[in-house]
């Protein structure tokens, strides 16, 4: 498929591949992938499962139930497309991602035995605050633990550029950061930050953003065929973030560009959660 060159998306993909996070506490083996498609429908029957409470502490981030959940599922997508310039178009595009991803981890908290709650999606035209504060500095859009709720931003700039898979990247970025709250890695990460010092905050931090980078990429990849994404375009977007990544975040709160590309490709060639604990991952993976 045809696609604008990635040195014109530069302005989009820093502000979709790495957006801030905002919480209500502080600031902020690989497996092969499914071939088979999951209706829609299928996908959403439920299956009678005992519930468990999510994990709490440290065990919520290394040992969570999710990361033994296997693939995520391989869903039929139709998102359609974005014109240029057009924001109702944007915001059925990104309804229709944010549906697929209610359904593909619903599965997913189902495998785990975990509660599953949708989170709520607002689009705003302007830096709206939140229950978790002020809009984050150069950020196009963030995920509010405390109401769980993704804001996105609807904006000239965003619009300029109608190539779906990176918008639908920045999506499933957000909400992972849902995915985090709702299985206690969030909780988690607040307390261990609460008081903790500059560098330890920035350091616990990158682990929970480069996890949302992996967790988002994985999502990316069971929905390629539909959006579409192709291998070509998919490499040049890792290679843009590699190079230009961390430009964004001065504080380095969200991982150098090296890393960020890393945990991208660990989900996306994956498409599972047990290649993004990013918790028990090395120092230097997530520097």
């Amino acid at each position: 498929m045809s696609t604008l060159p990635f040195r014109q998306l530069s302005s989009l993909i820093v502000a979709s591949l790495a957006f801030s996070l905002v919480t209500g506490v502080g600031t902020a083996n690989a497996a092969t992938p499914s071939t088979a498609k999951t209706s829609v429908t299928e996908t959403a029957k439920a299956s009678v499962t005992k519930e468990q409470a999510p994990p709490r502490g440290r065990a919520a981030a290394t040992t969570n139930p999710l990361y033994r959940t296997g693939t995520l599922p391989n869903l039929r997508c139709a998102t359609g497309q974005i014109r240029a310039g057009s924001a109702a178009s944007y915001r059925t595009f990104m309804t229709r991602v944010n549906r697929c991803l209610n359904l593909m981890w619903k599965t997913q908290f189902r495998k785990a035995k975990l509660p599953f709650a949708q989170p709520k999606l607002r689009f705003v035209t302007s830096r709206v605050s939140s229950p978790c504060g002020r809009w984050p500095s150069g950020a196009g859009g963030y995920y509010c633990s405390s109401n769980r709720t993704m804001y996105i931003g609807v904006t000239r700039a965003v619009l300029k550029n109608p190539y779906g898979p990176n918008h639908a990247q920045f999506m499933a970025h957000e909400y992972a950061h849902h995915v985090q709250q709702l299985a206690g890695i969030m909780n988690y990460y607040g307390q261990s930050v609460w008081r903790a010092r500059s560098s330890t905050k920035l350091a616990f931090s990158r682990r929970l953003e480069l996890q949302a980078d992996c967790l988002g990429s994985a999502f990316l990849r069971q929905v390629a065929d539909d959006l579409p994404v192709e291998q070509e375009q998919w490499d040049a977007m890792v290679r843009w973030v590699d190079e230009n990544g961390h430009k964004s975040w001065p504080t380095n709160d969200h991982g150098k560009g090296r890393s960020q590309a890393y945990w991208m490709e660990r989900g996306f060639n994956a498409a599972s959660p047990s290649a993004c604990n990013t918790w028990t991952a090395s120092s230097r993976s997530v520097a």
